[in-house]
């Protein structure tokens, strides 16, 4: 099972984002905690998340399919098993993971099986993948406190991380290459991630903060 090469792991995370090749060095030894989301195309889901103070790396590639080294290609055939997923590395003393998957769960409907905005496709099943098994309560009181906001059932994934596969280098911080390039997210819920802060660390709740519906956000 291919993860994440542990050099990639680690490094600064401003100047991981700002270039590839950092992602290869070794600077930095503050704790941090990983987690794997898939929420649809995974160009609009990372760039999204590396608004987010408190996370360090992001990396898009696929999660839990059945072939090994899949290609993008052979991915969107819908054949694989793979889903679209985006990697993320945070430092927990900034942001915690439930506040992570708060905000990831303002990202995507929640109730669509197999389609987020116009991309429609296994590939692009919504899910939380965690190599942790201490994280399952923090993400099953997350999606318990989800579920509460709507009369269907949720159709995201919640399950151990089986495999992930690096997807290739042009993929990667997409919407920084290519910033009028395709996303299923709207520009505003960038900006929104971009000022969101952990507020339970300060004693505040993110619920009390975020304003408008996030729903309304993606049409």
């Amino acid at each position: 099972m291919k993860i994440i090469n542990d050099n990639l792991m680690n490094g600064l995370a401003e100047e991981a984002k700002k270039s590839p090749m950092m992602r290869e060095r070794i600077l930095e030894t503050k704790p941090t905690k990983d987690i794997y989301l898939a929420g649809g195309c995974f160009w609009g889901t990372e760039h999204y998340f590396k608004q987010i103070e408190g996370v360090a790396i992001t990396e898009v590639g696929f999660a839990n399919g059945h072939t090994e080294n899949p290609t993008y290609k052979e991915v969107y055939t819908d054949q694989t098993g793979f889903a679209e997923t985006v990697f993320v590395r945070f430092y927990p003393d900034v942001v915690s993971l439930e506040f992570l998957l708060q905000m990831f769960f303002k990202a995507i409907d929640p109730t669509s099986l197999n389609k987020q905005g116009h991309d429609e496709g296994t590939r692009y099943r919504t899910g939380v993948y965690y190599t942790d098994p201490a994280d399952l309560p923090i993400i099953e009181k997350v999606f318990a406190e989800e579920q509460k906001n709507y009369e269907q059932l949720l159709t995201v994934e919640k399950l151990p991380l089986q495999n992930f596969y690096t997807a290739e280098e042009y993929h990667q911080d997409y919407l920084d290459k290519n910033p009028d390039g395709y996303c299923h997210l709207p520009l505003e819920l960038f900006e929104f991630a971009k000022k969101a802060k952990d507020n339970k660390r300060n004693g505040e709740d993110l619920r009390q903060k975020y304003i408008g519906d996030s729903a309304s956000m993606q049409d």
